[in-house]
């Protein structure tokens, strides 16, 4: 039974348009994508890129019997996350095929608590229904044939698909880049090769939208480079090297200045790259080896962290960031305890909240200072977490990977609201747009609203 109070512990004209009234045009289409976007969850993170659905209010308590919309089975297994937009939504799995192989192991230095490829898997992407739950159509991309298996708790779809409202655009990594229309057909698609992930442990970065380009980062033992396409045509517009090594965590992109700036995490240097064509702006080191959780921002601030070997979290300044600013001012704060290895962290107003490496461990600091003002406190009830925590109507969720969520009030003193249970494993992120929260199992996507 859930006691609130053991719930925390401490511890495009036939004419020809005059420049400034197209600019006007341009700006006013995306703002107005902007405002839609707000009220869906378009990507991985959500519409901010921060776990916020600003626009939301999702139940607070459910259970296999209490406040199901509905429940669907997936044909196959993935830890991406769902993405919403209008009455669709999306999201991708792998199916094996009824081919099974010798099985064979990632031969890749180092390799350790890896599974076996034992069949070619098939590649899907689907369209569900948000009110009823049934799928309006299923597109197989691709069948492949892995050349690794990945970390037993890994996934061959667990890079999250990314919408414009018109296209849908899945990264299976190693398996292809994919973009479809709203009805489920193929637009245009590409193959950059294969990753090779530290220890064969296997990929999870997803691609990341902006304006006209989609971007996708590749950091892995091999030549790494992040690379924007055209999201029309799968063009390349740039690519660039990266001095990076195996990571798993997404880039976002920050308008600064009246300048749109790509983020990424690395164990080498973080860095912000001029979205126009990829100039590298400023660099930061600091971090650890394998990279997960992905960077947030908001107010001009980047909050970027790690913890694998080493415990490491920063938040960098973007006003006068130019060049190496390791050990600079331009590092406002730093921390070393208690830092996010997996689940990426929550930035939600001004409050920054994490988990310790993936553990049910809660943090929660004043975003602009680093203060820890409350805290930290243990999540009775939740284990071993690999979903990252989302908030909206002044409320967090966290879900571990035995079904269990906690909810707790997002006020000045944290209060613990419910503990509710599903009958599924969640590695997956949640989604949240409306009234409506989307939790993607091993085997079920599940729609939680109040009935």
């Amino acid at each position: 039974m859930f006691r609130p109070s053991c719930m925390f512990l401490p511890c495009r004209a036939r004419h020809p348009v005059p420049f400034p009234i197209l600019t006007c045009i341009l700006f006013l289409g995306l703002l107005e994508a902007s405002f839609a976007a707000e009220s869906y969850w378009p990507q991985w993170r959500g519409p901010l890129g921060t776990g916020v659905a600003p626009d939301a209010n999702p139940p607070v308590q459910w259970s296999e019997d209490e406040n199901v919309r509905w429940k669907v089975q997936l044909p196959g297994l993935g830890h991406s996350t769902p993405i919403v937009w209008q009455d669709r939504v999306y999201v991708t799995c792998a199916e094996p095929c009824d081919d099974p192989v010798a099985p064979f192991y990632s031969k890749a230095p180092g390799a350790h608590d890896n599974l076996p490829v034992t069949s070619h898997q098939r590649f899907v992407v689907l369209a569900i229904d948000r009110g009823n739950g049934k799928i309006v159509w299923q597109r197989n991309v691709r069948e492949a044939l892995p050349h690794e298996g990945g970390h037993y708790t890994a996934s061959f779809a667990s890079n999250s698909p990314v919408t414009d409202g018109q296209h849908v655009f899945a990264c299976f990594g190693s398996y292809g880049i994919f973009c479809l229309d709203r009805s489920g057909t193929v637009v245009w698609q590409l193959d950059v090769g294969d990753m090779q992930s530290r220890h064969g442990h296997g990929e999870g970065s997803s691609p990341v939208l902006y304006g006209d380009l989609l971007v996708i980062n590749w950091d892995h033992e091999g030549k790494s480079f992040v690379v924007a396409l055209d999201k029309e045509t799968g063009r390349q517009r740039w690519k660039v090297k990266r001095d990076e090594v195996t990571s798993w965590a997404t880039p976002i992109v920050v308008q600064h200045a009246d300048s749109p700036q790509l983020i990424v995490s690395g164990t080498h240097r973080v860095r912000g790259y001029d979205l126009s064509d990829g100039r590298v702006l400023w660099e930061c080191g600091g971090l650890s080896r394998n990279i997960v959780a992905s960077p947030v921002a908001s107010d001009g601030m980047v909050y970027v962290g790690s913890s694998y070997d080493t415990r490491a979290m920063l938040a960098i300044t973007l006003d006068g960031a130019r060049g190496d600013i390791t050990g600079t001012d331009k590092v406002v704060w730093s921390r070393s305890q208690r830092t996010p290895y997996v689940p990426s962290p929550l930035l939600y107003d001004n409050k920054l909240y994490f988990l310790r490496h993936y553990q049910g461990i809660l943090t929660r600091l004043d975003a602009k200072t680093g203060k820890e003002t409350i805290g930290p406190f243990r999540l009775s009830g939740i284990q071993n977490i690999y979903a990252s925590p989302v908030g909206a109507a002044n409320r967090v969720y966290v879900t571990d990977l035995n079904g269990v969520t906690a909810v707790f009030s997002h006020d000045e003193i944290l209060r613990p609201l419910s503990l509710n249970h599903l009958e599924d494993s969640f590695s997956a992120s949640a989604a949240i747009a409306g009234s409506d929260l989307f939790l993607r199992g091993r085997r079920h996507l599940y729609c939680l609203a109040e009935n």
